[in-house]
């Protein structure tokens, strides 16, 4: 987005309010001060393992955190996130604040932090570690300053946000709990804040058949990877729409058993992306049915004498984040866009990811994701690295948020309160 819209002239002046307070000014020094702990809990919390789908005992490590920093009913939920209450003092409206805990390497992964300087490695070291001590600091924030918002807020170390954890953590906690407003922390440039959420829905698509030999057989059975040719080059022509972006790719593919053989079976992963819900759902209804109708063509190529020799398909989702965008008006972003500017901090990407705030978003839900802070670079592969880097600056962020959308003393909520 070029043209970056109106931040509020009363926003503005309540969080620079609630900014000038004493006990708020601790706070935010006690980010400040609490760099090298923090920074060592970050290292500390990434070195237990926490694979999408493994997240247990790292989840229970940091329930245990959230109960020595003194929040209320913590617990890890039927899925696994670990979930503490900050009480509100008054029936301000109720905020979730949730980063990822999971990682995308598999078991076995070897983590071990390696400091150079102020520089970290380690798979995982940046994404999410860095928004899990986010967390963690926003809390103490509260907890050490004894400041309390008018409403109830809900720390939230969620699982499965990677991959074919398909964002199920945020997916639950959003369904199974009233909240009035929703932030996501990922990612670590605090310059940006995210407006819109990328939806994306994931299919596995697989042709089977009975295969046979490529001479003795031919002609007398279709083959499950012609048919995912003929699907794979009409994809390969379609030209989605660019505003709203939308896009696809075929990511995988696996078929065959050998080079003489007609395929018995083949498969595919294909990924679709769209900032739009609707342009989302008819890109996915027109390649769907192209695979239908490829698997058709090939079935019709030869003169088949067995119902058993047709190629079928079979249609598996295997990931579902929906999209969704909130008006530039939205609390959320008008909280985070005043705490951002009161902090001194340039907005620099106002733009669109998926993150734990896509299921919220597309639910009406006001919400957004801001960044923990620091530099990540390298995520997804095992020589990610993080810098130790103004890594204040994103709890503090997240904090004088909340506090904007929550209310605190003479300063009423920004956010209002949704219909239960």
């Amino acid at each position: 987005m070029t043209t970056i819209p109106e931040l509020k002239a009363d926003v503005l002046v309540a969080i620079d309010a609630i900014k000038a307070l004493p006990e708020v000014q601790q706070g935010l020094q006690l980010c400040l001060d609490e760099e090298p702990f923090a920074m060592q809990e970050q290292c500390t919390i990434c070195e237990i393992p926490a694979p999408t789908f493994k997240e247990e005992v790292r989840g229970k490590y940091l329930a245990g955190l959230m109960k020595a920093y003194g929040l209320e009913d913590v617990h890890l939920d039927e899925i696994g996130n670990c979930v503490g209450l900050l009480r509100g003092t008054d029936k301000g409206p109720v905020i979730a604040v949730g980063a990822h805990m999971d990682t995308v390497f598999p078991e076995g992964t070897p983590i071990k932090v390696v400091q150079e300087g102020n520089i970290y490695r380690a798979p995982g070291i940046g994404d999410n570690c860095s928004g899990v001590r986010a967390l963690l600091q926003t809390i103490r924030c509260f907890t050490k300053t004894g400041v309390r918002p008018k409403g109830d807020i809900y720390f939230v170390a969620t699982v499965g946000e990677e991959g074919n954890g398909d964002i199920r953590g945020s997916k639950w906690f959003n369904s199974h709990n009233h909240v009035d407003g929703f932030i996501a922390c990922d990612n670590t440039d605090v310059g940006r804040i995210l407006w819109a959420a990328i939806g994306s829905h994931r299919w596995r698509l697989s042709i089977d058949g009975k295969g046979g030999h490529s001479y003795a057989a031919f002609g007398q059975t279709p083959s499950a990877i012609h048919a995912m040719c003929r699907a794979g080059a009409r994809i390969a022509n379609i030209r989605p729409v660019d505003n709203p972006k939308t896009t696809y790719t075929i990511g995988t593919i696996k078929g065959g058993t050998s080079v003489n053989t007609i395929a018995p079976h083949c498969e595919v992963d294909v990924d679709i992306r769209s900032l739009d819900n609707d342009e989302l759902l008819k890109l996915e209804t027109q390649i769907l049915g192209i695979f239908e109708e490829a698997v058709a063509e090939e079935n019709a190529m030869w003169p088949v004498d067995d119902d058993k020799k047709f190629l079928t398909l079979t249609k598996t989702q295997i990931g579902d984040r929906p999209a969704g965008q909130r008006p530039h008006d939205c609390p959320v972003l008008q909280a985070s866009r005043a705490a951002q500017k009161v902090l001194g901090i340039e907005l620099t990407n106002y733009g669109a990811s998926s993150t734990d705030a896509n299921y919220p978003v597309s639910l009406g839900i006001p919400a957004t994701c801001l960044s923990a802070g620091g530099v990540q670079k390298s995520c997804h592969t095992t020589d990610e690295y993080f810098i130790r880097q103004d890594i204040h600056l994103g709890p503090q962020m997240i904090f004088l948020t909340l506090l904007g959308l929550s209310g605190y003393k003479s300063v009423e909520p920004i956010l209002p309160k949704r219909a239960s």
